[in-house]
C-alpha cells in the first residue's frame, strides 16, 4: 500500500507576481488543439444536459468548441453535428464498445473535426484496444480526444496508444458520485499537475471540479491546456432540454452521465450508478457566462504578470492554503 496527499483547487492559491500589463486587453487566453487556435481553452462537456448542437454553435461563436454527447442515437448525433454551421469546429464524443466505429464513420462523414472516445475510465483495456481501430481506420485525418484518467500513467498510456488529447480527473465532477461509490480518484488539481509532469505534448483537458474562473486559472498555472465544463455551463439557454417553471423560479434538468435518470432514458437499464440528476436555476444565455469566465481569466493571468497560458505556466508560483485560508479566500461576510 502507499499513500500520498493530493490537492484540491481549494488547496492551492497563486501568488501574486510583478506585473507591467497596463491593460487586460494585452492578454491572451487563447490555446491549440489539433491545429486549430482557440480564444478561448473552455470546451463544453459532452453532457446530454449540456451539448448538442446549439451549445457547440454557441461555443464556436465565443471562441470555444462543445463536444455533441453521444447518449443518442447515432442518426440523432450525426443530426446534431450536421446542423452546426460549416466551417465550425465541432466536436462529436463514441465510446469504446458497440457501436463506436459506426458511429465514429457517420460523425466523421458528418463534419465532426474531433471526435472524444468518452469513458468514465479511461485507462482501461477497451480504450486501448477502440485507440487502435480508430487508428487504423482513420489514420491521423481526424484529431481523437481520450479519457478520463487521474494518473501520470493514464496520461501517458492514452497518449501512446494514440490519443492526441487526453480528459484528466476522475470523479470531480459536482454531480459525479465516483469517489464514494468506488472510493476511488484524485483530487482535481492533483491529477493536472501530475500529468503536467510528462514528457509527451498531448494537450490536457482539465474536465470536472471547475467551479469558478479562478478554478480555471488554477488549472491552466497547473499545466492543462483548456478546461472542459458541464455544470458551469448547465441552465443557460442553449442547453437542451425544457424549462421547469415553479414557484421558485425556472429551471433546467442537469445530471451525470452515469446517473439512474440518464442510464434508463439512454439504454433502458442501470449498471454502476456514479451520478446525481437534479435541476438547476435557468441562467441565460451561455455567452454571458462565458464573458464572465473571460474577464476572470484575462485578470487571473495578469496577476502573475502573465500575457499568455505558456507564460503563465512557466512562472506561476503556488502557494497551499490553511482550512482558515479557504475560509478567508470567499466573500465570507455572511458567514
Amino acid at each position: 500500500m502507499t499513500t500520498r496527499q493530493g490537492l484540491t483547487y481549494d488547496d492551492m492559491l497563486l501568488v501574486p507576481q510583478y506585473s507591467d500589463i497596463k491593460s487586460r486587453s494585452e492578454v491572451s487566453i487563447a490555446s491549440e488543439l489539433g491545429g486549430h487556435k482557440f480564444r478561448l481553452p473552455i470546451i463544453a462537456s459532452p453532457m446530454d444536459t449540456v451539448t448538442t448542437s446549439a451549445m457547440a454553435s454557441a461555443m464556436d461563436s465565443y471562441g470555444g468548441f462543445g463536444i455533441i454527447h453521444r447518449y443518442s442515437s447515432i442518426d440523432i448525433q450525426r443530426q446534431h453535428v450536421g446542423s452546426v454551421p460549416t466551417g465550425v469546429t465541432v466536436g462529436a464524443a463514441i465510446g469504446a464498445t458497440g457501436d463506436y466505429l459506426e458511429r465514429a464513420t457517420a460523425l466523421y462523414n458528418a463534419g465532426a473535426s474531433l471526435l472524444c472516445v468518452d469513458v468514465a475510465h479511461g485507462h482501461h483495456i477497451l480504450v486501448k484496444e477502440a485507440l487502435h481501430e480508430l487508428r487504423q481506420v482513420f489514420g491521423d485525418t481526424i484529431h481523437i480526444m481520450a479519457g478520463n484518467v487521474a494518473t501520470l500513467e493514464g496520461y501517458d498510456d492514452l497518449v501512446d496508444w494514440g490519443a492526441d488529447s487526453v480528459r484528466c480527473n476522475i470523479g470531480g465532477g459536482s454531480i459525479c458520485s465516483t469517489r464514494t461509490q468506488t472510493g476511488h480518484g484524485v483530487p482535481g488539481l492533483q491529477t493536472i499537475i501530475d500529468c503536467a509532469r510528462s514528457e509527451r505534448e498531448a494537450p490536457i483537458i482539465a474536465d470536472g471540479g471547475i467551479r469558478n474562473s479562478g478554478d480555471v486559472v488554477k488549472a491552466l498555472a497547473a499545466g492543462a491546456d483548456f478546461v472542459m465544463l458541464g455544470s458551469l455551463l448547465s441552465g443557460t439557454d442553449e442547453t437542451p432540454g425544457d424549462v421547469i417553471n415553479t414557484h421558485k423560479g425556472k429551471f433546467k434538468s442537469y445530471r451525470g452521465m452515469a446517473s439512474k435518470d440518464a442510464q434508463v432514458e439512454w439504454r433502458g437499464k442501470t449498471a454502476s450508478l456514479e451520478g446525481i440528476a437534479t435541476t438547476v436555476p435557468c441562467k441565460g444565455p451561455v455567452g454571458e457566462i462565458l464573458a464572465d469566465l473571460e474577464r476572470g481569466l484575462r485578470s487571473g493571468l495578469s496577476y502573475s504578470g502573465s500575457r499568455s497560458i505558456q507564460e503563465l505556466q512557466s512562472k506561476s508560483k503556488f502557494i497551499r492554503q490553511t482550512v482558515s485560508g479557504q475560509i478567508e479566500s470567499t466573500t465570507h461576510i455572511l458567514r
